[in-house]
């Protein structure tokens, strides 16, 4: 019965190693599933902030180019006030010049008349002395 008991003493022993490399087991598939919870945890993560770093790169790709839009608008509003200002430099010069005109115009006109005037006072004086005329 000895053989039998150390036989039994052996199988518990043995049983016993199993059941603890079992537990071990069953610990090492529970941090390396803790593992993969993190690790799947952490990509999702990155996924998250590599998409986000793509929105904000996008975001700033077209902020970039909303701001030359408004830069070439600028620059446009800036020539069209130039050509603006040019366009009311030659207006003004050509109202002076009309004005000049207008007053050398009348001017003339003016002498025109004087002239007309002068001419109808003389023909009256003429034809006004009758005894001249005979």
């Amino acid at each position: 019965m000895s053989d039998i008991s150390a036989g039994l003493i052996e199988a518990e022993r043995a049983r016993q190693v199993a059941e603890h490399e079992r537990e071990n087991v069953e610990q090492t598939r529970r941090v390396v599933e803790e593992g993969r919870v993190k690790a799947e945890a952490s990509r999702t993560t990155a996924e998250n902030l590599r998409a986000l770093g793509e929105e904000a790169r996008e975001a700033g790709e077209r902020l970039r180019r909303d701001l030359e839009s408004v830069r070439q608008e600028r620059e446009a509003l800036r020539a069209a006030a130039e050509e603006a200002r040019h366009t009311a430099e030659e207006a003004r010069h050509a109202t002076i010049a009309a004005v000049a005109a207008t007053a050398d115009a009348l001017s003339t006109n003016l002498a025109q008349m004087q002239f007309l005037e002068d001419a109808r006072t003389t023909l009256r004086q003429l034809k006004g002395k009758p005894g001249d005329a005979q």
